[in-house]
């Protein structure tokens, strides 16, 4: 063997040693490498979920944060609902109280009203005459004439002969005599009620609606104070005055009677 075998024999075996260990090294290589990769896979991941995490923690704070706000809106919204049936429950009630207020002005009003036309003078007709009266004055008239209806003489002659004291320049006068003289030959106080009716007759003229109707009631109290001269002459005056009248025939009945 040579010399040159002998020097290159060593560096033979090392290489052969160097590419026998060659694949080993390499599979160490490729694990480290993986292992490397595997643990920024994971420190990846771990940042991700971390990162995911805190997402979801904020949506969490935000949905609560929401929630809230929602809670708060409804609260609000209860309020200005029940602000707005309150507002509502007073308009209506402001409504009803202005109603009321004017019903009452319009009462009141009314009132007034009436208590003038109560205080102003009236107008009447009576007999086919028409003149004006104090509402005192209506009152008295309408008094006693509601007496002498209700078949109270007494107190008609009584409220006729004050409404003729008290109201001596009445319109009412002359219907009040009359009436009065009704309401005395009611009360069988034939003289006074002869004394009324010719006060009647004197006061007002021939054409008056009443007047034949008043010499007949004179004749009637003749008759009944047994005057037959005096009621026949009455009569007779009667009919030859209003001979058309009804009275004119009840005159002619009555002279029938007397004789």
């Amino acid at each position: 063997m040579s010399a040159t075998v002998r020097c290159l024999r060593p560096v033979a075996v090392l290489l052969g040693v160097w590419l026998a260990m060659a694949p080993a090294h390499a599979g160490l290589f490729e694990d480290e490498e993986a292992r490397k990769a595997i643990l920024d896979l994971r420190s990846r991941q771990s940042q991700t979920d971390e990162l995911l995490r805190t997402q979801l923690k904020q949506m969490a704070d935000q949905i609560q944060q929401l929630q809230r706000s929602l809670l708060d809106l409804n609260g609000q919204n209860e309020q200005l609902r029940s602000e707005v049936a309150r507002l509502r429950g007073q308009d209506e009630q402001i409504l009803r109280d202005l109603s009321e207020v004017q019903r009452r002005q319009r009462d009141i009003a009314q009132g007034v009203d009436d208590r003038m036309r109560k205080l102003e003078p009236q107008a009447v007709t009576i007999d086919g005459r028409e003149f004006t009266v104090e509402p005192d004055e209506r009152k008295a008239y309408d008094e006693a004439m509601g007496s002498l209806r209700s078949g109270d003489f007494e107190k008609a002659a009584m409220s006729l002969q004050l409404l003729l004291k008290r109201f001596p320049g009445t319109g009412y006068a002359d219907s009040a005599r009359y009436w009065l003289g009704n309401a005395q030959y009611g009360l069988r106080d034939y003289k006074n009620a002869i004394a009324t009716f010719k006060q009647f007759l004197a006061a007002t003229t021939p054409e008056h609606p009443r007047a034949a109707e008043a010499q007949l009631a004179v004749a009637n109290c003749q008759a009944e104070m047994k005057d037959t001269r005096g009621a026949k002459r009455t009569l007779e005056e009667l009919i030859k005055q209003y001979p058309k009248s009804e009275a004119a025939q009840a005159a002619k009945e009555r002279l029938v009677s007397l004789k």
